[in-house]
């Protein structure tokens, strides 16, 4: 009998938990990861750079690197509970807050209340409550990928608006009046989308992340080869140690903390690392999987975001644009820059996809747990289309996800502001996702005693990006409220 149990096992299409056997591999994760990370952020590093000069800029880099390896290391512990390979399945970050603080408020808390500045408690209006921890978590990683939306959309029109520039300069020359508007690119980029989020989960995506992963890597190292050989042109690297000199202290201050921002939008992607996570098959445990994708993935990362960073700063020196590769400090040839930006465009299509399909998600299971015996929400319809799989049709699915869109896309033609805009969402989603509940999950996990070293290098570390966060914040929002007035 337990021979028979165990080929009914081994011949199910199902994992223990009942879903469809998952099929993601190191690769598969590693090209889910990459799609995620190496985004929009990367264009603005240089920029970044250029205001942070040449040892804080490309510190700053490292600095957040490793960061982001510590809290994927602790989080990807997060994906079972209570026990890290056999536990139960936590399917998003949400999931796993509740399970891993959600029963008790956390115990570490009365005993260094004059350390944090700014605590989940202090956003539940003073509650300890683990179930509003839940809440807030979940509002914030759905709030910053709905952001992420919003940022891929003023990306893509920024490039496909790049590539109609590029074509005028190059006929008409660089004085020319080459001048155009983005709507109607956020338009086009809204409608693909619409199409592209009836995808019915992460799951059946893995070809876009990986064709999404292949155009992340051409783009970049298309900036980097464009401004290793700019530089090489000059004869000379550009920039000095301080950055950007502005007319004021107070500017500078502004500038530097956008630019901190805009490094903390380009790096972390734990508020999806979960759900990465639950398309690997196992064995070997997912959670070593994941850190080893994660080690992958932020290694390549770091390289092209200090080679894109480094060499836009040396070659364009104070006059490094916003947007490495749409910015214009590039103009030949002009086919080149075509082709970098259309691989952007390529690629944000499937970026827009990997942060917004976890909002769908659970939209979908909101909706059904809400409205169980609704046909609205549960019934399909199956379509043949031709030369395609059938297709099963939700109106609930249809009609959320074209409201979705249709959001992300109007609000990105209300803020079209680039750089500020990545401020912002790095900077809100930096220390309460990737630090403060990696760091407090870890702590339930491993049942860290309060006040012993390890708890209080994780409580310092916790703070210090808490500090930064802040920083960014304030000054990306200052960033955001000068450009829409002025």
């Amino acid at each position: 009998m337990a021979v028979e149990n165990s080929l009914e096992r081994a011949d199910s299409s199902c994992d223990e938990d009942g879903h469809s056997r998952r099929t993601g591999t190191l690769w598969t994760c590693v090209a889910h990861i990459i799609t995620a990370v190496i985004g929009s952020g990367v264009l603005s590093l240089s920029w970044s750079t250029s205001q942070l000069g040449w040892i804080a800029g490309p510190v700053s880099m490292l600095c957040f690197a490793i960061v982001t390896y510590v809290s994927a290391f602790l989080l990807s512990d997060c994906y079972r509970s209570p026990h890290p390979v056999t536990g139960t399945r936590n399917y998003s970050y949400m999931d796993a807050v509740r399970v891993n603080l959600g029963k008790t408020p956390n115990p570490t808390y009365s005993h260094h209340q004059f350390f944090v500045l700014f605590h989940v408690e202090f956003l539940c209006f003073g509650a300890s409550s683990g179930e509003k921890q839940t809440w807030v978590c979940g509002f914030l990683q759905y709030f910053s990928m709905f952001g992420t939306g919003i940022a891929y959309t003023i990306t893509t029109s920024t490039s496909l608006r790049a590539i109609q520039k590029s074509d005028c300069y190059h006929k008409k020359g660089q004085n020319a009046p080459c001048a155009y508007g983005d709507n109607f690119y956020m338009l086009m980029f809204g409608v693909v989308q619409i199409v592209f989020s009836q995808i019915p989960d992460f799951h059946e995506m893995a070809w876009l992340s990986v064709v999404a992963a292949i155009m992340s890597f051409t783009y970049s190292s298309i900036g980097f080869v464009l401004g290793l050989a700019k530089v090489i042109g000059n004869g000379m690297i550009k920039g000095g140690i301080s950055g950007v000199p502005m007319p004021s202290k107070a500017q500078k201050v502004w500038r530097v903390s956008q630019a901190l921002g805009d490094i903390a939008f380009a790096y972390p992607y734990s508020l999806i690392l979960l759900e990465i996570q639950d398309t690997l098959k196992s064995p070997p445990p997912e959670n070593q999987t994941m850190k080893r994708a994660s080690m992958i993935s932020i290694f390549l990362t770091t390289f092209f975001y200090l080679s894109c960073g480094c060499f836009g700063y040396a070659a364009f020196g104070n006059a490094t644009p916003g947007n490495l590769l749409t910015g214009f400090g590039f103009f030949e040839p002009y086919w080149l820059i075509d082709f970098a930006n259309a691989c952007i465009v390529v690629h944000l299509v499937g970026g827009y996809q990997v942060y917004s399909q976890p909002v769908f998600a659970f939209a979908d299971r909101l909706a059904a747990s809400i409205y169980p015996n609704s046909g609205f929400v549960n019934k399909f319809y199956t379509i043949k289309l031709p030369l395609l799989p059938p297709y099963k049709l939700n109106f609930f699915r249809l009609c959320f996800r074209t409201a979705y869109v249709a959001t992300t896309t109007g609000l990105s033609m209300f803020f079209p502001f680039f750089n500020e805009v990545l401020g912002v969402l790095g900077a809100l989603n930096f220390w309460p996702l990737a630090i403060y509940f990696p760091v407090e999950m870890y702590f339930m996990q491993k049942k860290i005693s309060t006040w012993t070293r390890r708890w209080v290098v994780l409580k310092f570390f916790s703070i210090g990006c808490l500090l930064v966060s802040i920083y960014a914040l304030i000054g990306s929002v200052e960033g955001v409220i000068s450009k829409k007035i002025g």
